[in-house]
């Protein structure tokens, strides 16, 4: 295996690669940033969860020079979380760099982003939608970007966003390197590269089993006004001993949290509003036992190496299998098994047949427990404690006080009162969650504008009749190999 230093990888970005722990490259590095660092674009056929994110970040870091201030590179994502996602990554290897990066996303106030652009940050990542507001609006100008990302184009194909894409690449630079990643290569994402790319090199993965054989994974069919009742019962009969519950979006988390609390778990949150200091706090909190259970949101969770996280609760389905990769990566590490539960409305089970397609692991169907269920659980862990505490012996200076007990009760009744005394009472306080709409992918829209004889916007031919067709063939067998 390639190890960075040896990729001609410039000193700061070794520095920051090094900071975050990584010495070796994965297979999509090791290929596609050799070529990339060469200015040439590139196809990358790879599953999610392969590393593909450094593959083009690295790229993007070493062409983008910090002493001009306007946008030099574009990286275009199919959702909120995944925009975020590669800006986090980007931001964590330009540690040493002096390089800003914004995402840019639907949803968020779009002050907040136009205040942001003012300062004219050098990478720019985000949704399609939204940065096709922003070039409509004149915020966001793209004719000095020299290097282009399409993250997951799949997916945003599924989406529906091929039309957009072709908009945004439009307002780039007809002389600049793109770089498209995708897991698979339909007919439609196949002339969108021979609409917009010159001559690009394909590096295709082989798709292998990015989850852990260690993680169990079972879903839930759930309504969504039940979804946290189910978390509860759930939570009572699985008896976590430290669990990671994720969430879709802050106030999710918030509201979650408080939630929890209410009903007697011991539960903090995580999310981007929180400081330096307030995330170490509930970290620490959570490292040191003080709470078993820690609600996150998937930015915020990037990066937690927390030892002995028995269960990951997926109360919200990822946006993307990338996202449950990493979700589920956080439980059933160093040897040990772990279980990985998702929560699935009926409108958004094709989001986890895709999600089970990409990451090559099969999610089982269970039934919800009942609160029956839940109560016999409750008990069974009432027993073993009591047991428990019976075989370390440590009980003597109660004995006498014992014997009086049963000078009045009889013993069924007395270990009955025990078990209760133990046993973590039902809580039903009502609880109210803003409701969050379910993650549903739009249909495919497979038109795409075509001109022959050119390779991109402007027109740019690779010459006559004879040449563009060896040409196209030449492209069609390199995929289809």
């Amino acid at each position: 295996m390639t190890t960075f230093n040896e990729m001609g990888i410039s000193e700061p970005i070794l520095k920051a690669i090094t900071d975050m722990g990584f010495e070796e490259a994965s297979p999509i590095q090791e290929k596609a940033i050799p070529i990339a660092l060469e200015g040439k674009d590139i196809i990358g056929q790879a599953q999610t969860g392969t590393g593909k994110t450094a593959a083009f970040a690295i790229p993007i870091l070493e062409k983008v020079d910090p002493s001009k201030n306007y946008v030099q590179a574009i990286a275009i994502a199919p959702t909120r979380e995944l925009a975020i996602q590669v800006a986090e990554e980007i931001n964590r290897l330009a540690k040493y760099m002096g390089v800003s990066v914004l995402p840019i996303y639907g949803g968020q106030s779009i002050e907040r982003q136009l205040n942001a652009l003012k300062k004219r940050p050098h990478i720019i990542t985000g949704t399609p939608g939204r940065l096709l507001d922003h070039i409509q609006r004149k915020t966001l100008r793209l004719e000095r970007v020299s290097i282009a990302v399409l993250d997951e184009a799949d997916e945003m194909l599924d989406m529906g966003f091929l039309e957009d894409i072709e908009r945004i690449l439009k307002e780039t630079p007809e002389q600049k390197q793109t770089l498209l990643f995708s897991a698979t290569m339909p007919k439609p994402i196949q002339d969108l590269a021979e609409k917009f790319m010159t001559d690009p090199e394909l590096i295709k993965i082989k798709a292998k089993e990015v989850t852990s054989p260690s993680v169990s994974q079972v879903y839930y069919e759930v309504n969504e006004r039940d979804k946290f009742d189910v978390l509860s019962r759930l939570l009572d009969v699985d008896n976590p001993e430290l669990a990671v519950i994720f969430g879709r979006t802050k106030r999710r988390v918030d509201e979650l949290t408080d939630a929890l609390n209410k009903r007697g778990y011991l539960a903090d949150g995580l999310h981007g509003d929180l400081n330096q200091r307030q995330r170490d706090m509930v970290m620490n909190k959570f490292r040191d036992g003080k709470i078993d259970i820690l609600v996150a949101t998937d930015v915020a969770a990037r990066g937690i190496d927390v030892s002995g996280v028995t269960h990951v609760y997926n109360f919200d389905i990822p946006q993307d299998p990338e996202s449950y990769v990493h979700r589920i990566g956080r439980t059933g590490r160093a040897g040990k098994t772990g279980e990985a539960i998702t929560l699935v409305t009926r409108r958004e089970m094709g989001q986890l047949r895709t999600i089970e397609n990409s990451s090559k692991g099969k999610i089982q169907r269970k039934p919800i427990p009942t609160v029956a269920d839940a109560a016999e659980s409750k008990q069974r862990i009432a027993s073993e404690k009591l047991i428990r505490l019976v075989e370390e012996g440590n009980y003597n200076q109660y004995k006498e006080t014992a014997s009086e007990l049963l000078e009045q009760y009889d013993s069924i009744t007395l270990v009955s009162v025990a078990l209760k005394l133990l046993t973590k009472e039902p809580n039903d306080i009502p609880v109210q969650l803003t409701a969050e709409a379910p993650r549903v992918a739009k249909k495919p829209k497979l038109k795409v504008e075509r001109k022959a004889g050119h390779n991109n916007q402007k027109g740019k031919k690779f010459g006559g009749k004879e040449q563009k067709g060896k040409r196209e063939r030449r492209f069609k067998e390199a995929v289809l190999k």
